[in-house]
């Protein structure tokens, strides 16, 4: 994916790519780790080119930044580094997209915009509502990341897509927190609730149905299609303020399949950043 030249207006947007190679915290299999060098190699490939649906550019209408791969240890010194580079980027004009990396990852991110803008909104698609108070012992799980931004009021509304692995506990989590759920047997495009800004997308991989993403760590059938969050990304009529893109596990990819859905996604959440007021 070619960058933008150096002396490109300043008054187009800009997104900063940031992978985000970790997957400690994930439950089942290793391998999201991989996934930010394979979606990076996916945009940059010559299969496709780099328009997004709405027919802007990306290095023609919006910058691309790609600020590489943050130095995760995975350990307890990760979550400040995602924190201060989601903050950094926002500080600095950008509109940051962040490559997984398991789910955990969207804690410390909208951690760090919190900081930056107080409480944003979000717009999460995925198999799993990622609410547990802890799993399997582990407060910062894959998780659980939408238990803890709630509970420290990092976000003012959370609205997930595609759900359908909604038990008794993550149930009672949801109205705790008053999550607002489409599960996957009720989904159409229409019926999704679009929050209004800050918003915030996080998209797991696993929110498609295997059938368009294999390569994920957890197969769970009966999922939306690309067409379904693409219609649903169609309807975002503001600019977001950040988004990432987690669980994507190569090693469970067939022929690179889910790298270039990663990517078609990527160039849509960028598209998001280029939206008029």
């Amino acid at each position: 994916m070619q960058q933008s030249p150096a002396n490109m207006s300043d008054a187009l947007p800009t997104i900063r790519l940031i992978g985000l190679p970790t997957d400690s915290h994930s439950s089942f299999l290793r391998g999201p780790a991989g996934a930010p060098a394979a979606i990076r190699a996916a945009l940059a490939s010559d299969h496709a080119n780099n328009a997004s649906e709405s027919g802007l550019e990306l290095g023609t209408d919006i910058i691309v930044d790609d600020g590489g791969d943050l130095p995760l240890s995975e350990d307890e010194r990760d979550f400040d580094l995602i924190r201060a580079a989601a903050r950094a980027a926002k500080d600095g004009g950008t509109i940051p997209i962040f490559l997984g990396g398991d789910h955990m990852v969207s804690f410390p991110v909208v951690a760090g915009l919190n900081a930056a803008l107080g409480p944003v909104n979000i717009l999460h698609f995925d198999a799993h509502p990622d609410l547990y108070d802890n799993y399997e012992g582990d407060p910062l799980s894959h998780a659980s990341p939408f238990a803890r931004i709630m509970e420290q009021g990092l976000a003012g509304r959370l609205v997930q897509v595609g759900i359908r692995t909604m038990n008794r506990h993550c149930r009672e989590q949801a109205r705790r927190f008053g999550v607002e759920v489409v599960e996957m047997r009720d989904f159409t495009v229409d019926r999704v609730p679009i929050p209004d800004g800050p918003l915030y997308i996080s998209i797991d991989m696993d929110a498609l149905d295997p059938a368009f993403a294999p390569g994920v760590s957890h197969h769970e059938p009966g999922g939306l299609s690309v067409r379904d969050i693409i219609s649903v990304l169609h309807r975002v009529g503001r600019p977001i303020v950040g988004a990432d893109l987690v669980e994507y596990n190569p090693e469970r990819d067939i022929n690179g399949m889910t790298a270039v859905v990663a990517a078609k996604l990527v160039k849509e959440l960028a598209a998001l950043a280029g939206r008029d007021q």
